[in-house]
């Protein structure tokens, strides 16, 4: 055995410089042409690491010593960031996040994808209060205290909280308030366990533009198991000055957040907001884009690159609440929404009509059904896909091979994922024009990108 090997065990301490993160946003550091991986690490940091789990070509490590702090490392801006899961980025300059977040996105082209292309610099954000909506499990101390938090880096133990600096700062005077008040109410909260107990999260959500907050209570049992609560639904309601206040019940043993059933306890069960000029009604559990700013940032870059002229058709898959189709409508001859959540469907429609527009069509159904379904009676001019993280089904990249649409945009969370999928659409012809890569999320490895493709344009 070498004296590399030996130093190659579990246990053993090594030094490294780190080069670079990771998509999962651990440091990234070479030790004789192995990988180690090592959370709460900064590019430029050269550190002493302990090895934690080993295998032939790469580990993962913990820091025991930082021996020389990289220039890129600041003080986070949370007081609790180096125990927190919610943030894994508050000790890295905001300038180095985008860069890291660029390169994550070329590697993922270049490695899943094949793609040789340059990657556009990731569109910033403010880089704190920029979440319109947080959603806190709610757990009981040793002590009995209620708490409501993230949970513990690499574990399922609760970090308590009374404000996070990456949500909208009007949103922090609820949590230690509501967190207090449960507590004086006695209601029961449940255990993962064991599956009883009644109240599972606390779900905030506030419009960016107009300032109304809903405050959302998600249950295990109806509002009958907690007694009071009505009533302290609207003292909540004047104390916050808040739009409304929900109840959603959840009774699956799963960790999926939301039930199917939400109820309006004081107030309305929705929030109002401005969008493009547009107005939304946002309710408990149907989606919207956690950075309004951004979103607003990421439909110009996607009207600027259309250049609609009013004739086009455009499918919008997986449509949400029509953030994209309704102001998609306004410069286009007719827009087809597509999305599985049949409550975000109802609200889309809802919304088309509270801002007179009558120019398209929502459909409760999976993209990956409705769209094949259709190929015979569709011929778009446009396809804008925005799939959750685990991409399009293979059916969806199928049918739009056949399909073959002038121009397709893909927004994406996951660049794994796209990449992915734009491989599977370039095999099928489209070609693969740019890549804008927009930072949704600071503070954390995740990064949202736009891909534009055409098919048949441009000579192909």
């Amino acid at each position: 055995m070498t004296a590399t090997d030996t130093q190659w065990q579990q246990g053993s301490l090594i030094d490294l410089t780190i080069d670079s993160l990771s998509d999962r946003g651990d440091g990234v550091g070479r030790w004789q042409d192995r990988v180690v991986f090592v959370p709460d690490s900064v590019p430029q940091d050269q550190v002493s690491v302990r090895l934690l789990q080993v295998k032939p070509n790469y580990a993962q490590g913990k820091i025991q010593a930082l021996q020389q702090p990289s220039p890129q490392r600041i003080t986070p801006a949370c007081i609790v960031a180096d125990k927190c899961g919610g943030c894994q980025w508050q000790v890295v300059a905001y300038g180095e996040q985008l860069a890291q977040k660029q390169r994550i996105v070329t590697n993922a082209l270049q490695r899943i994808g094949g793609f040789e292309i340059a990657v556009e610099p990731v569109m910033p954000s403010a880089p704190l209060s920029y979440r319109n909506k947080s959603t806190y499990p709610l757990r009981r101390s040793a002590t009995g205290q209620v708490q409501a938090g993230y949970y513990r880096k690499g574990s399922h133990k609760l970090v308590n909280l009374n404000q996070c600096p990456v949500q909208d700062d009007r949103l922090d005077p609820l949590l230690a308030g509501v967190k207090q008040d449960i507590q004086t109410q006695g209601w029961s909260l449940y255990d993962e366990a064991s599956g009883t107990g009644a109240l599972r999260h606390l779900s905030l959500r506030v419009g960016q533009r107009t300032g109304e907050t809903l405050l959302t209570l998600i249950s295990q049992t109806d509002v009958d198991a907690l007694p009071g609560l009505e009533a302290q639904a609207q003292a909540w309601l004047e104390r916050f000055d808040l739009a409304g206040v929900c109840l959603n019940i959840n009774q699956r043993r799963t960790n999926v957040i939301f039930g199917t059933m939400t109820r309006g306890l004081a107030g309305t069960p929705y929030i109002a907001e401005q969008f493009a000029d547009l107005t939304f009604h946002i309710r408990s559990a149907t989606f919207f884009q956690i950075n309004t700013v951004q979103a607003e940032a990421m439909l110009r870059v996607i009207l600027d690159d259309l250049d609609l002229q009013g004739h086009e058709t455009i499918i919008d898959a997986y449509c949400g609440v029509g953030t994209l189709s309704l102001p998609l409508a306004q410069r286009a001859r007719r827009v087809v929404g597509v999305e599985s959540h049949a409550e975000s469907v109802a609200q889309a429609r809802y919304n088309a009509g509270l801002n007179g527009i009558d120019n398209v069509s929502f459909h409760a159904e999976t993209v990956e059904k409705w769209l094949p379904a259709h190929e015979p009676e569709t011929q778009p001019d446009v396809v804008v896909l925005d799939p959750p993280r685990r991409g399009c089904a293979p059916a969806v990249v199928d049918a739009l091979v056949r399909l073959r649409s002038p121009r397709v945009v893909y927004v994406s969370c996951n660049p794994a994922t796209l990449s992915r999928d734009l491989k599977g659409l370039c095999a099928g012809g489209y070609q693969l024009q740019r890549v804008q890569p927009i930072d949704f999320f600071p503070q954390t490895a995740h990064v949202e990108c736009v891909a534009f493709l055409t098919y048949g344009l441009d000579g192909a």
